[in-house]
């Protein structure tokens, strides 16, 4: 049960034809633009954690599409951020900067609804250095909330930021245009071999993805009170005899304050996040799942590098 997240295929899916294109893609951009929420449309299933707040996505976590005749890698990174305010900031930014030059396309996910502000341009900056062999892909993402008749307005600063860079708008969301994407990244990617199994969905195992749905559920449900140095960490994940998933997980969190704030008058918002968190992880692992939490009180974690390892913000390899 704890291992990376497969999907079902068919026999096709062995052979493998001489014009395979595969490779990375990198999805980028400033936080809460809805990059997770792409990539779950992509895949057509929960993978990556998306919330309307800001910074939910904090790891690296690939997204993998394999079809017959290619095979794309989606690499989902925490929200490009200005100035570091601790460590965890500083994790979280160098992640996301270091997979733009692995990757083979960048797809700039930018928010249709806004101008572009100053974060846009140091973003467009950093792309404007990659080298001349990774494509970038401008995707003007929102536009479900927009007036069709004021789409080119929105486009055009945008367009100005990154002249050379193809562009499509979409919506996430609802899935407009998405297909059309896909279509286009694919069109992008360079020959070359398959790099996953076939069946093999992202990266992370079952009890990783099982810790990001918990933390999910505390942005989700604490909106404005929302303690934003929680961190989640997977203390069991069993299989038992009759096919349940026992979980027990502890939520970290920097404060008293913000442990009273998760716990909830009489236990009932520590009851409200579990309750959602285990129908989610319940349509993970595809059974009934027995999920308790406790809360602990880890002081300024997000500025000691210890903790942070422990929590898993570390670059691969270290």
């Amino acid at each position: 049960m704890n291992e990376p997240v497969t999907m079902p295929h068919d026999d096709e899916f062995d052979q493998i034809p001489e014009d395979h294109r595969s490779g990375y893609v990198a999805v980028v951009g400033r936080p809460n633009v809805g990059k997770s929420t792409l990539i779950n449309q992509f895949m057509q299933e929960k993978i990556a954690i998306a919330s309307p707040r800001p910074q939910t996505t904090r790891i690296r976590q690939l997204a993998i599409i394999t079809e017959p005749g290619y095979q794309m890698v989606f690499v989902d990174t925490p929200g490009l951020i200005g100035k570091p305010r601790h460590k965890l900031d500083e994790f979280m930014k160098q992640t996301a900067l270091e997979t733009l030059s692995d990757a083979d396309i960048v797809l700039w996910l930018v928010e249709a609804t806004e101008s572009p502000g100053g974060l846009e341009r140091d973003i467009a900056d950093q792309l404007k250095r990659l080298s001349l062999e990774t494509k970038i892909v401008l995707v003007l993402n929102k536009i479900d909330l927009l007036d069709p008749i004021t789409l080119p307005a929105k486009i055009e600063p945008y367009k100005t930021l990154l002249p050379d860079a193809s562009w499509i708008a979409i919506s996430a969301l609802t899935g407009l245009n998405c297909e059309m994407l896909l279509t286009k990244l694919v069109e992008g990617l360079p020959l070359g071999p398959r790099y996953f199994p076939a069946d093999q969905a992202t990266d992370l195992f079952v009890r990783d993805i099982a810790g990001e749905m918990i933390r999910e559920q505390i942005f989700v449900q604490l909106r404005d009170e929302l303690p934003y140095g929680t961190a989640v960490q997977i203390d069991q994940f069993k299989e038992r005899e009759e096919g349940a998933v026992y979980i027990q997980a502890t939520i970290f969190v920097e404060r008293d304050t913000h442990k009273k704030i998760i716990i909830g008058k009489k236990g009932e918002q520590m009851r409200q996040i579990g309750a959602e968190a285990r129908k989610a992880i319940e349509q993970l692992v595809e059974g009934p799942v027995f999920l308790e939490l406790w809360v602990k009180v880890e002081p300024k974690w997000r500025q000691n590098e210890r903790q942070l390892k422990r929590f898993g913000y570390t670059k691969p390899g270290n």
